[in-house]
């Protein structure tokens, strides 16, 4: 190992584009000292090797040359913690949550410290303490009486210890040399934080930094591929904005109460169905399955809130069942290309590409369900499976 050490930390100090001063004055040693480690006529002290693997951003075993075996680590610590955090499902409240993500937050604990500069660990630690803050504490709002929009309560929610944490591990990711998407999940994670905790001036200079959607990936690849590549941008680019536009318009909707017990806000709900059914006119809709049966169960839970007609409270969550199964059923078995007109060049679905939800999905979506309704539920055998 010692062998090879002082070559690993030459090409560490070169690859970024530190000289031997840097590096020197960094660790408090003289450039001489750096040089002899350098050329092999000596080596650090062993106290000082974490400096060094924290001042290049990489674990100690990595700059022992154990590459290999770090990232097979990484990848092992990265699996587990999604088995344990997919299962969970996608619908989080208050007490929602096993026990298990509490042990999965500790084990990504440990993780950054062993690879505090790894950006799919911090990232997913941030995950992890969302979900965990969600389940131990929750988040408390209320209704501006000027907007009519409800509002977060901060004060509330900014004592939340796990989303503290998941703040400062966000802001740490940040300052990581991050790849494109490695970025753009740390900042969609971090804004909702900030705003959940009255950080609305971090929140909006981060949004400000960012690019407009006039010059987004989906919007530019159309315009610089041809052929068939072309045809799948072109198909990327229309369902990333059409699932923008759905969780803009059911958010918006959700935080005003007046619009989403009207009419009006069930009619515009619907109309984005119908636009998610007009592009995949032949009803294959893919990983979609899922967004448009979260909307049909959103509006069943909307239709229930309000009283509205059981008839209609059973026809939407049926029509929402049918969607989350048939989204399950391409989860499982994979193998699904799209056929549509506009989208039919989209990659075809590999068995492992989609999150499954978890196994106490149905449990959770029927928990606010009124007692009549699951009477009727119960009735019909076709939905057996969430009454388990």
């Amino acid at each position: 190992m010692q062998l090879n050490l002082g070559a690993k930390i030459k090409e560490l100090r070169r690859r970024d584009g530190r000289t031997q001063d840097n590096l020197a004055e960094a660790l408090g040693v003289t450039a001489q000292a750096v040089s002899r480690w350098e050329s092999g006529g000596s080596y650090p002290d062993m106290e000082m090797i974490p400096a060094i693997a924290n001042y290049f951003h990489i674990s100690i075993d990595e700059l022992f040359g154990y590459h290999d075996d770090r990232e097979e680590k990484i990848k092992s610590i990265l699996e587990n913690a999604a088995k344990i955090l997919t299962k969970q499902g996608f619908t989080m409240y208050q007490g929602s949550l096993k026990e298990d993500v509490e042990e999965c937050i500790t084990m990504l604990r440990s993780a950054a410290e062993e690879f505090p500069n790894e950006p799919k660990i911090l990232s997913k630690l941030v995950q992890a303490l969302q979900m965990w803050g969600w389940n131990k504490y929750g988040a408390k709002g209320h209704r501006d009486d000027s907007s009519g929009i409800i509002e977060d309560d901060v004060d509330y929610n900014s004592q939340n210890i796990y989303w503290q944490e998941a703040v400062r591990v966000s802001e740490k990711l940040l300052k990581l040399n991050l790849s494109s998407e490695e970025r753009e999940i740390a900042i969609r994670q971090i804004v909702p934080l900030y705003c959940r905790m009255g950080e609305y001036e971090k929140a909006k200079a981060l949004a400000n930094e960012q690019n407009s959607i006039l010059i987004s990936k989906e919007v530019l690849l159309p315009k610089a591929t041809v052929g068939e590549e072309r045809a799948r941008y072109q198909g990327e680019r229309i369902m990333a904005l059409l699932s923008n536009l759905h969780f803009a318009i059911s958010e918006s909707v959700a935080l005003r109460p007046a619009v989403s017990s009207s009419e009006y806000g069930r009619q515009i709900l619907l109309s984005v169905i119908q636009l998610y059914e007009t592009v995949f006119i032949d009803g294959r809709c893919g990983r979609w399955h899922w967004d448009i049966g979260s909307l049909y169960l959103t509006l069943a839970g909307y239709e229930m809130s309000n009283d509205g007609c059981p008839e209609n409270i059973l026809n939407y969550f049926d029509k929402g069942f049918d969607h989350c199964k048939e989204y399950e059923r391409i989860c499982k078995e994979g193998d699904y290309q799209y056929s549509a007109p506009l989208i039919s060049a989209l990659p075809k679905i590999k068995k492992g590409d989609l999150a499954p939800f978890g196994d106490d999905f149905w449990k959770k979506e029927l928990r606010m369900f009124q007692k009549d309704i699951l009477e009727e539920l119960r009735k019909n055998p076709k939905y057996a499976e969430c009454f388990k």
